[in-house]
């Protein structure tokens, strides 16, 4: 499995994306609400991989109360999988609690599924099978 992104959960959205894009140089990619996630995600370009920002929608959300007064906090590592339902069978098969027994769709068309942190040591970590047009 090769890293497909890291993702943080960040306060201010325009403030952190400039940071990436006009500091650091990284290119935006992709811009989207996912309302059934309860952000808006920025997908910023990091050689093969990717940096995805974070904002929660709503400032009482899990996702909020979780970055808490930080500016930015990491939030999960994404790994990419070529099949995302084998992987997450694979998993299941061993014993490894999950939080997505299913994929679900996720940002830039991906279909991802999240793995439940007592079971990676604390880690949030997230499998993403990315949309074959839309993987930049």
């Amino acid at each position: 499995m090769d890293i497909d992104h890291v993702a943080i959960v960040v306060k201010d959205l325009e403030t952190t994306l400039r940071f990436y894009t006009e500091t650091l140089g990284f290119k935006e990619l992709y811009r989207e609400v996912i309302y059934d996630q309860g952000v808006e995600a920025v997908g910023l370009e990091a050689g093969e991989s990717h940096v995805e920002l974070l904002l929660p929608l709503d400032e009482d959300s899990a996702i909020a109360r979780y970055r808490g007064d930080a500016d930015t906090k990491l939030h999960h590592t994404a790994y990419r999988v070529a099949d995302i339902g084998a992987a997450l069978e694979g998993l299941k098969a061993k014993g490894v609690r999950l939080i997505d027994e299913r994929p679900r769709k996720g940002a830039n068309g991906s279909m991802i599924a999240f793995l439940h942190p007592k079971a990676t040591a604390g880690v949030l970590i997230e499998l993403c099978q990315p949309h074959p047009v839309r993987h930049p």
